[in-house]
């Protein structure tokens, strides 16, 4: 017993370090962002002897952060969509037909995690489809490089499901389509939530795709925003945390917003798979 609580405290004081490690450089993000240009050059630790809410109205205007944060949730938003139906399609078809060939379908596509991108070729299909320097093609990419992480998390789910309820709606007369969208994708929901929020958060940070595959900075998100900001104001630290700090609240909010489903999510199909 007095070994375990040892246990528990040793992995309770990990955390909180591991914490603080981690909170130490949003926390000089924010102070750094309130503070005058000469108090935020050495980007200390100390707070701000005023509040210069100025910073972020700058920034705004002169980072043209309105147009790349609508952006940011035109890609986002429609990429996760898209991926996230697709990839319950995939799974749901692998799951329930676990032929050899789907089970090696099932791989090759969860290899996706692992692989890393090579972009000239890449770059290659993204000039002879068209869709170089556009939104609705780096939507696409951005729906293709969600896929795999969305299959593997979705298809144990699927394998929960009993076999009964597809039998039962195709007895009811429901065509495959209208079965899986009818019947299969609302019992999804946790899975759904726990793939679609995650994708979301890794496609508003995502940096190389847009910076490779937009130049236009019309269409250029938050995250090139930002890069495109601190070459211009890399010697006024007050102005380039502030317009950090408005990159990365949008993803905070959510994350906080949605903390309960993801850990739902992930815990049923734990258990479940």
């Amino acid at each position: 017993m007095i070994i375990r609580k040892i246990r528990g405290l040793f992995n309770h004081s990990v955390a909180l370090v591991a914490s603080l490690i981690m909170f130490i450089p949003v926390y000089l993000v924010v102070v750094n962002s309130l503070k005058t240009k000469v108090e935020a050059s050495s980007m200390g630790a100390g707070l701000p002897t005023t509040l210069n809410w100025q910073n972020f109205a700058v920034v705004i205007e002169r980072g043209k952060l309105l147009t790349a944060f609508g952006n940011s949730v035109l890609y986002a938003v429609g990429a996760t969509l898209i991926g996230t139906t697709l990839a319950a399609l995939a799974a749901y078809v692998l799951s329930r037909n676990r032929s050899r060939f789907n089970r090696f379908i099932y791989f090759f596509i969860i290899m996706g995690i692992a692989m890393p991108t090579n972009f000239v070729t890449l770059m290659k299909v993204m000039q002879l489809t068209h869709l170089i320097n556009t939104q609705i093609g780096i939507i696409l990419l951005y729906s293709a490089t969600s896929i795999p992480f969305s299959v593997f998390l979705i298809y144990a789910f699927v394998g929960t499901l009993p076999r009964e309820l597809d039998e039962a709606a195709i007895i009811d007369g429901c065509s495959p389509i209208r079965l899986f969208f009818s019947v299969i994708y609302p019992l999804l929901t946790p899975v759904l939530i726990t793939a679609g929020v995650l994708n979301l958060l890794g496609i508003w940070n995502e940096f190389l795709l847009p910076l490779y595959y937009l130049n236009r900075s019309a269409y250029w998100p938050m995250t090139l925003a930002v890069y495109n900001f601190f070459g211009q104001f890399e010697s006024d630290w007050s102005l380039v945390s502030a317009d950090i700090l408005l990159t990365i609240l949008p993803v905070i909010i959510v994350y906080l917003f949605a903390q309960r489903f993801i850990l739902s999510g992930m815990t049923a199909g734990s258990v479940k798979g």
